[in-house]
């Protein structure tokens, strides 16, 4: 698996990757890194070079979208987790998104095998890159219900920034979040609780960071560990994801197993995880605002929800996950 999602975070496809490598070793399977470079480049010079220096008996499996660019020696996987600029036009620049699809394209050809997470990705990736819907596996991803479960606490670094009451994201910071619109809708409801913030600046930031500095209801607090994000949501009036696009939505199913009531959109995969979640009926602030205001006022949802959440999230599991990819690994070797 390549080292440049195993090794630094860069959201989902980093929380996707080491929940599995961490337990392929319970299956017999060992686990070693491709190298990467100290550049996107030389990076993919260096995956594609290690790609082709294993024995025969390996699989490479390129875990985030994009995968060599020649064919590995060994059975390959490429596991690509949605196709945002299907639906949007906020995800990439026009330049990022010739690049990104040009890649994408290469690891299908190149792969053996290609694996997405949601069955709305499967139709996404099908048709934007002419690759028939039967050769695509659909794994949907699993929450770790212990890591959410119970945790209350806030860790000193940001116990004294949080307010008793507060609404909540947690995600990157990037356009396909909607975070400018969801901002807003705090901004000009001072009904509403605070939002809290928390995340990394992912790419194509400066217009949501620009928001998040000016915004006077809103508490931005960065990235967050494990134990706090988990903390944030199990004591959030609500957790808010206005996203324009997923391809799994791990945050929303996370947030369920904290106990919080989510408020979401519909966009991509999340009409298959959001379950009891409350669905906003559109994506500009207005439309949050109000759906916010509608989802706080409802307290039989608010008090029924949690309970309900927690046992949607159950469903989805990582050994369940697991299995399924060892499965197509060793298909792959016979």
């Amino acid at each position: 698996m390549p080292s440049r999602i195993l090794d630094r975070n860069v959201g989902g496809n980093t929380t996707y990757a080491r929940e599995i490598a961490t337990r392929l070793p319970e299956h017999g399977v060992e686990i070693d890194r491709l190298r990467s470079g100290s550049n996107p480049i030389s990076t993919m010079v260096t995956e594609s070079i290690d790609s082709r220096k294993y024995a025969p008996e390996s699989v490479v499996h390129f875990v985030a979208d994009t995968g060599p660019l020649l064919s590995p020696r060994m059975p390959s996987v490429v596991t690509v987790h949605g196709v945002a600029s299907r639906w949007i036009s906020t995800a990439r620049s026009s330049q990022q998104e010739f690049i990104w699809r040009a890649r994408v394209g290469a690891a299908i050809r190149n792969c053996d095998h290609v694996i997405t997470v949601s069955e709305s990705s499967a139709d996404d990736v099908s048709t934007v890159f002419k690759l028939d819907r039967a050769l695509i596996s659909v794994i949907p991803h699993g929450i770790s219900q212990s890591m959410f479960a119970h945790n209350e606490e806030y860790s000193d670094s940001i116990a004294g920034l949080v307010p008793e009451e507060f609404l909540l994201y947690v995600g990157n910071i990037e356009p396909r979040k909607n975070l400018i619109e969801l901002i807003q809708a705090v901004e000009t409801n001072r009904d509403l609780p605070r939002l809290v913030l928390a995340g990394k600046p992912a790419w194509n930031f400066s217009e949501s960071m620009d928001a998040i500095t000016k915004a006077t209801r809103t508490i931005y607090l960065g990235f967050v560990s494990n134990e706090d994000r988990a903390a944030l949501m199990s004591r959030c009036a609500a957790f808010v994801f206005p996203s324009l696009y997923e391809g799994f939505g791990f945050p929303v199913l996370e947030a369920m197993a904290s106990g919080a009531p989510v408020i979401t959109t519909d966009r991509g995969s999340l009409k298959e995880v959001a379950g009891p979640a409350w669905i906003l009926q559109g994506t500009d602030r207005q439309a949050i605002g109000d759906g916010i205001v509608a989802a706080l006022d409802d307290t039989a949802w608010r008090r029924d929800v949690r309970e309900q959440g927690r046992s949607w999230a159950s469903k989805f599991s990582w050994d369940e996950s697991v299995s399924r990819h060892v499965a197509i690994y060793r298909s792959l070797l016979t």
